[in-house]
């Protein structure tokens, strides 16, 4: 069973990820997993050294050095699994760390890397796979929240926008399940904005009219 830990901190759109690491990593009872954009090598060294656990996706062609070969069963999505050092001869990572290719549910090679040695190659695939939850969320606000445009620039203005708008929606949805509408948010959030001085029976009507 894994279980998902999700914080977040606002930040302007023009900032480097990497920046930011540091706010995130503070407990190292967990597995941090991330993508491409926080990748550093000596970063993996450091957080090895001071006990934290991740995973991450690396680039393909991602200099590396193989130790050892583990292998990969015959009946799996994994496609390799090896004990590696990272980085070029000349600057390479100090700390031996498992490198795990797998296969996505589209066929398409994913390239891991993580400092967990003591986990099966398949579960390092599927804690990598389970970030995939967040891009999902990001995804769901740009298809069904209204936020257009943000009115202030604050962390607080920003954050009250998104909540309100959030807000919206799960009273939208209510609205729907109540009234056994086979209409979609979107055609119940134009109706109630084509109906703001309409009588509330005339609204509901409009609602829980079948689709034509």
């Amino acid at each position: 069973m894994i279980h998902i830990q999700m914080i977040f901190y606002l930040t302007h759109a023009c900032e480097n990820d990497q920046k930011h690491l540091e706010l995130l990593v503070d407990d190292k009872e967990c597995m941090y997993v991330f993508d491409r954009g926080y990748v550093q090598y000596n970063r993996f060294d450091e957080m090895t050294d001071e006990g934290y656990f991740f995973v991450s996706r690396l680039r393909s062609n991602a200099v590396h050095r193989v130790i050892h070969d583990f292998g990969a069963g015959e009946q799996s999505s994994v496609i390799s699994d090896e004990m590696v050092v990272l980085g070029t001869t000349t600057n390479t990572t100090k700390h031996y760390f498992r490198r795990v290719t797998v296969q996505d549910d589209k066929g398409k090679n994913l390239v891991l890397v993580t400092n967990r040695f003591d986990l099966s190659p398949e579960e390092i695939g599927e804690i990598y796979k389970s970030r995939w939850a967040i891009e999902l969320f990001f995804k769901w606000i740009k298809q069904h929240l209204n936020v257009k445009t943000f009115y202030g620039c604050s962390e607080t203005a920003v954050s009250n926008q998104v909540y309100i708008a959030l807000i919206v929606y799960c009273l939208n949805m209510l609205i729907k399940l109540k009234n056994n509408s086979r209409k979609s948010i979107l055609q119940i959030t134009r109706l109630l904005k084509a109906s703001v001085w309409s009588k509330g029976h005339h609204l509901i009507r409009r609602i829980r009219e079948p689709i034509p």
